[in-house]
């Protein structure tokens, strides 16, 4: 036997048509219920850190209405500016094409961030803790809205002997059939997208005392796990050789790193929800809540 049929023998093989059906005409797919499921706990997320953190929910939510729009226009412009080629000669089809698939998911989050970032600051609402609120939001959903992908095989990969390895065999498979290759997108991304939100979750919410900082670990550490799972994907686009999301990865981190230093010195407003639950009640609180006798 071949190393190439022992490979598929040991490789975890998809046999799951990307398409559920249809409803009054209008395809649904895994990758599009993920992603509406995603959304939904994502924002659901998002909200509640909010409100923990002092930020009404009525506003937590209007944010993020205004944020899901966005990132659904800066999802969709992100993929044209990706591939100009297949749209210069025909601008409808932007519009037209795009229940045929095709955003981006970069384009997703700067959108988002940005429309959601303006609208909080127009209403000067406490900008730097709805995007800490907003970080574990996001990777939550973009964790999800990855199961679609596992499924569905659509970003393509390169081959692998591996024991973790897909094989997708539906005839009607977005992947390539019968190949084996690395999980890069559905399993290396989904497990670090959810090892992400634990670190946001866990680690720095609970240590990191500059409101606005915890989303600029968000960009850090995604960007570097998308800059690495470049190496493991056969479907981006790239610019003399380097892959676009690898690009955008390190402008991120360097944009992650110049706001850090802006949030540092003009943190914007702080609610005393926030104050109390990152930094602790004020002394002279603490110095009450210490001589106040206990009950017998």
């Amino acid at each position: 036997m071949d190393l190439s049929a022992v490979a598929l023998l040991l490789s975890i093989t998809i046999d799951i048509d990307p398409d559920i059906g249809k409803i009054f005409g209008l395809t649904i797919t895994w990758h599009g219920l993920f992603t509406a499921i995603g959304i939904i706990c994502g924002v659901t997320l998002s909200v509640y850190l909010a409100r923990v953190d002092g930020v009404p929910s009525d506003v937590g939510q209007e944010i993020a209405l205004v944020s899901v729009v966005s990132a659904i226009v800066g999802a969709r412009l992100f993929f044209v500016f990706e591939h100009w080629d297949r749209f210069e000669n025909d601008l409808a089809a932007i519009v037209t094409d795009i229940t045929e698939g095709g955003i981006t998911l970069y384009g997703g989050l700067i959108g988002g961030v940005l429309g959601g970032a303006i609208y909080g600051l127009f209403h000067r609402w406490p900008i730097g803790i709805c995007l800490d609120a907003a970080a574990p939001g996001m990777i939550l959903g973009q964790g999800l809205g990855r199961i679609g992908d596992l499924i569905n095989g659509e970003h393509l990969a390169t081959a692998s002997d591996l024991p973790w390895a897909f094989v997708y065999v539906h005839p009607n498979t977005l992947g390539e059939l019968g190949k084996s290759v690395h999980p890069a997108a559905g399993g290396y991304e989904l497990l670090g997208d959810f090892l992400i939100l634990a670190v946001l979750l866990l680690v720095a919410r609970r240590f990191i005392k500059v409101p606005g900082w915890t989303f600029c670990a968000y960009m850090v550490l995604y960007s570097v796990m998308r800059f690495g799972l470049s190496e493991f994907r056969t479907d981006e686009q790239t610019v003399d050789g380097i892959p676009v999301p690898q690009i955008v990865a390190a402008v991120i981190i360097g944009l992650a790193i110049v706001l850090a230093g802006v949030i540092r010195r003009f943190p914007g407003q702080i609610t005393d929800e926030w104050e109390d639950r990152v930094l602790g009640p004020p002394p002279e609180e603490a110095a009450e809540d210490e001589s106040t006798p206990s009950p017998a």
